[in-house]
């Protein structure tokens, strides 16, 4: 008789879909759970390897049920809260009282663990910097298994080298930031057509003293005078007169019920979506009240949409190319990643504001750019091909959105790397905390 079939490894992936061996215990005893842990994991959404194990056998600690309230105040906006909370559960807890988080990335389908260690940034980055500027203080355990409390003023070594430091610091148990205050939960909104890149960064640069917050789709399948066409969006938050008197209606969600076929998104369905997306609205620019969800969320409206890219997976290219360097460098970093041609219709436009403190955090002053590409023999090629030029101008990646990356490249681009390691030779001088990103970048043991 022949013998069973054995089941299949169990495996963990990321948003982009590319699995690794390994499994996750999702717990709510943060504190317990953590002690010779090699890794916390929050939600899953960022799109590389930082927030897969290292090696099957490593001890991943999922966070996602320690998500209590801890303590909030009205008066001040100061919020402490284990690190599995959800953004959105913060959203829908205290947008209500007239409360905001001081920065969103674009998913609230993540924890503030994931927050602090990615050290997130938003649409309004020109204006109130990443999310580890505005936390006061967090509880972790450290890979020697001690619990300490951090701040900006104790441990700031620590505090700092977390602060986007993808987990590998040490296991953050609670965060303690100030939340905003909010006039009304509706955003009052301006977008625009622009015709091309040049107009892009002009319409940018003039958007940014006006509104708190920008952020524009950009065309990356077309070239000539259609390069970098797309449309800016600037907003605030609006006053009580300008918007409706009741709350905004909770959204419903779709849900893509199967994987896409792998070939279904390509250049030809691409373009398609990028000329109906140009054209959806005809005026050049309009002005309309609406509800903060389409506005800083506008993919969470559809669950697991990446299974659009199908079985192959894909990765999200995030570069910053900075002010410096000007806007001929973006104009041609555009021409080049056209001319790959393995560009989605996923490519969107930021401006950054100043470097913050945070030792590995990814904004600098200067134009980010982030675009979804599937997973094809060629990412590779192009990766390091894009990472190149981004070298070249003195710019950088985004570590939560890579997953291909060279630890050579990482090293060009990264002048603060030296402090980043010194800190972890001090806290976690063994490397027990690692992932399937350190190994990659940084040369962490595998196994």
């Amino acid at each position: 008789m022949p013998s069973p079939a054995l089941p299949p490894a169990p495996t963990l992936a990321a948003w982009g879909r590319l699995p690794k061996p390994g499994s996750e215990l999702v717990s709510e005893d943060l504190a317990r759970a953590t002690l010779g842990a090699n890794l916390s994991r929050g939600l899953g959404r960022s799109y590389g390897d930082s927030s897969l194990p290292a090696a099957a056998s490593d001890r991943v600690i999922g966070t996602r049920r320690a998500n209590r309230v801890l303590g909030f105040d009205a008066a001040t906006g100061v919020l402490r809260a284990e690190a599995g909370l959800s953004l959105a559960e913060v959203n829908r807890l205290f947008m209500p009282r007239g409360f905001f988080t001081p920065v969103t990335p674009g998913t609230k389908f993540v924890t503030l663990g994931g927050m602090v260690s990615s050290d997130v940034h938003g649409k309004n980055h020109h204006v109130e910097g990443c999310f580890g500027q505005h936390v006061r203080s967090m509880k972790m355990r450290l890979a020697d298994g001690s619990l300490v409390e951090t701040s900006p003023t104790a441990e700031p070594e620590l505090f700092w080298a977390t602060v986007g430091g993808m987990g590998l610091l040490g296991h953050v148990l609670e965060v303690e930031f100030t939340l905003k205050r909010i006039p009304s939960p509706w955003i009052l909104m301006e977008s625009e057509r622009v015709g091309g890149i040049d107009e892009f960064l002009v319409a940018l640069n003039t958007a940014a003293p006006q509104w708190p917050m920008t952020v524009g789709w950009i065309d990356c399948l077309n070239g000539g005078k259609k390069l970098g066409r797309g449309v800016l969006m600037a907003g605030r938050w609006a006053e009580p007169h300008e918007a409706p008197a009741e709350l905004p209606p909770v959204p419903g969600a779709l849900a893509v019920p199967f994987d896409f076929p792998n070939l279904a998104l390509n250049k030809y369905t691409a373009s398609v979506f990028n000329i109906a997306y140009y054209w959806k609205q005809i005026a050049k620019r309009v002005t309309k009240v609406l509800s903060p969800e389409p506005f800083f969320y506008p993919l969470d409206a559809v669950l697991e949409w990446n299974r659009v890219y199908g079985s192959r997976g894909f990765t999200q290219y995030q570069c910053v190319i900075p002010r410096a360097a000007g806007a001929p460098a973006v104009r041609e970093f555009m021409v080049r990643l056209t001319k790959f041609g393995a560009a989605s219709p996923l490519c969107v436009i930021k401006d950054c504001g100043p470097e913050g403190q945070g030792i590995l955090s990814f904004p600098l002053e200067g134009t980010s750019i982030a675009v979804d590409m599937a997973v094809s023999p060629e990412i590779q090629r192009v990766v390091n091909e894009l990472n190149a030029f981004v070298i070249e101008t003195g710019g950088r990646i985004y570590l939560t959105k890579d997953a291909f990356t060279t630890p050579a490249d990482f090293r060009r681009m990264e002048p603060r790397l030296p402090r980043f390691e010194a800190a972890r030779e001090k806290y976690d001088p063994k490397r027990a905390l690692r992932s399937a990103q350190s190994v990659r970048i940084l040369g962490d043991r595998a196994s």
